[in-house]
Order: structure tokens, then sequence, then C-alpha cells
């Protein structure tokens, strides 16, 4: 049947653009966390420059400061990607387990054709 094939094409093609978008979320956050030991580092080179760890601390270094509240959006963003990989990853499983079942579906009509 025509439209069986369409449908596992489909199935198919919804599987590999979950998986894409699972992917995209995976290098975003790898992205993320890279920025963010970067980060961490400028911030202790900095403090080591001035001699001033205390964030609190009046003369703490402006850049360091900058810098702490860049790495900690960062943390919440990649906190924020990973409900959304979650989320990605269930999506992922349900379109595998719709290809799956069409991929059956399919391979039945064509058994019983071959043996018609």
């Amino acid at each position: 049947m025509k439209s069986r094939d369409n449908l596992v094409r489909l199935k198919n093609f919804q599987v590999n653009e979950k998986r894409r978008q699972l992917q995209q979320l995976q290098t975003m956050m790898a992205e993320f966390e890279r920025m963010a030991k970067e980060l961490e580092h400028q911030i202790t080179v900095e403090e080591k420059k001035s001699g001033i760890s205390d964030p609190n601390h009046f003369a703490y270094p402006t850049f360091a400061k900058a810098a702490r509240q860049r790495a900690d959006n960062l943390q919440v963003s990649i906190r924020d990607l990973r409900v959304q990989q979650e989320s990605a990853e269930l999506a992922l499983e349900e379109a595998e387990a719709e290809f799956a079942k069409a991929s059956a579906l399919e391979e039945r009509d064509t058994g019983m054709r071959a043996r018609a």
C-alpha cells in the first residue's frame, strides 16, 4: 500500500528530526558549559590579579562581577536546556515507537501481498 509506505517515510522523518533537535540541545549545553568554565577561569585570574576574592568587597573587580553574572546566567540556561533535553528524549522515544509500529505494519502488508 502506498499510504503505508508514506506513513513509514513520515515516521522515519519525524524520528530523524527529533534526533536532530536532541543533538542541537546537547551541542548547546556543551557550548554553554565550555563558556562557563572559561568565565570561571577568567574570574579566578582577575581575583588573583586584584588580590580580592570576596564578591561583596567594595573593591572587587568589576570584570569579575560581570563574568560571574554571565557564568550564573549560563548555568541557569544549562538547567533549562536539561529540562528540554529530557522532553526531547521522551519525544524521540515516542517517535521511534511509532516508526517501529508503522514499519511492522508495512512489513506485514508486504508479506501478505507476497503470499497472495
